[in-house]
């Protein structure tokens, strides 16, 4: 018995040994597969990651690795942007790389527009309400105008009109024009029509009130069928808005004269998508984004990049930025410096919605044009 015993023992110790061995190799295999994977996973996310700002040209500088739509400050030393949509509103200080928050002090839902003012106060679009399952009223319907003092030491002051998208500032005085639909005034604006207002921004007791408001243009005037967005007064005047057309010939970039009405088309590109964003202080350019065409049908949302468009009526165009030759990025949401030298924008994914930021980046013209990547006009 003792035998038996013993063999029983020493062929259950070996047969044991065995499937040891056996679950070591299995987990061998196992980890090695999965090593594998996680090499392949890392590969993908790495080409993911991969990002225009990885190789940026010495004349382009990252400022932030958060927020979107850039603004410049009229001294040129800050740029205002958003967090997100939605989201709060900073600063960064371009001598000293500081970030600070300018809605921070005070409870809000969320803004989806920040602009400097000429006198240094900040005008800003946001809603009073704010639903995470249903987040699209608090931009395109229920969005209105505040003006935020520079001080920073309190809360803003609501300017009683609502804005569908982005509004637009004056560089030389309290001029503002914003863009209203049937979706922010249903009892007063019919159904598909959009309309631009302008006006003053006025300071009684310190308390900043909208006066001299008036309506610049009726979409209903138009030959055509269109959306619109007030975009930029055009310098050095100031007696022109520029502004977008969304689904007229894809997008064009229009003026209209604030005094005689008269609409112009500076880019008449059928099925070509443009939008102006941001204006030079010389009013002969603006920038846009536009869409990268080629050879090969894109799908999804288009590849696009930051031109530089004449303001002459020729429809010449400079292509500034190339980063959506790099994955699903692209670059968007240009701001001119007041002296013209810089353009603050952002970098952005195609696979996002628009107006949807990655980081602010900067872009020194002149060294642009001194390397021969642009022209210097």
């Amino acid at each position: 018995m003792a035998k038996k015993t013993g063999l029983i023992s020493g062929t259950r110790a070996f047969s044991m040994q065995l499937a040891e061995n056996s679950l070591r190799i299995s987990l061998i295999l196992v980890m090695a597969s999965a090593a594998i994977i996680s090499c392949s996973f890392l590969a993908e996310i790495q080409a993911e990651e991969s990002t225009p700002a990885d190789n940026l040209p010495p004349y382009i500088t990252q400022i932030t690795h958060f927020g979107q739509r850039a603004d410049w400050s009229h001294d040129g030393k800050r740029v205002l942007f958003i967090e997100k949509t939605y989201g709060d509103v900073y600063e960064v200080d371009l001598e000293t790389k500081v970030i600070r928050p300018v809605t921070h002090h005070y409870y809000h839902e969320g803004y989806v527009r920040a602009l400097y003012l000429a006198n240094g106060d900040i005008l800003l679009s946001g809603a009073r309400t704010f639903d995470s399952e249903n987040p699209w009223p608090s931009r395109l319907e229920l969005a209105e105008l505040w003006v935020l003092d520079k001080s920073l030491k309190k809360p803003p002051v609501p300017l009683g009109s609502k804005c569908s998208e982005g509004p637009a500032v004056s560089r030389k005085n309290l001029k503002i024009a914003w863009t209203v639909d049937h979706g922010d005034y249903p009892d007063r604006i019919p159904e598909d029509t959009f309309q631009i207002w302008m006006g003053n921004i006025e300071y009684e007791n310190g308390v900043p009130r909208l006066v001299n408001k008036k309506m610049v243009l009726d979409e209903r005037t138009l030959p055509f069928e269109c959306e619109l967005e007030t975009q930029n007064f055009r310098p050095p005047d100031e007696k022109e808005i520029i502004f977008s057309t969304y689904e007229y010939q894809g997008g064009e970039v229009m003026g209209v004269n604030i005094e005689t009405g008269k609409v112009t088309n500076y880019t008449n590109n059928p099925e070509q998508y443009e939008e102006p964003e941001g204006i030079f202080p010389d009013g002969k350019y603006t920038t846009v984004e536009r869409v990268v065409t080629g050879p090969e049908p894109f799908e999804g949302n288009p590849p696009m990049d930051i031109w530089k468009l004449a303001l002459d009526g020729s429809g010449q165009y400079e292509r500034l930025t190339r980063f959506s030759e790099v994955g699903v990025f692209r670059g968007t949401n240009p701001a001119i410096s007041d002296d013209g030298r810089y353009m603050a924008f952002q970098m952005a994914r195609a696979d996002q919605q628009a107006g949807v930021g990655y980081g602010i980046l900067i872009m020194d013209l002149k060294a642009a044009a001194e390397a021969g990547v642009i022209s210097n006009h």
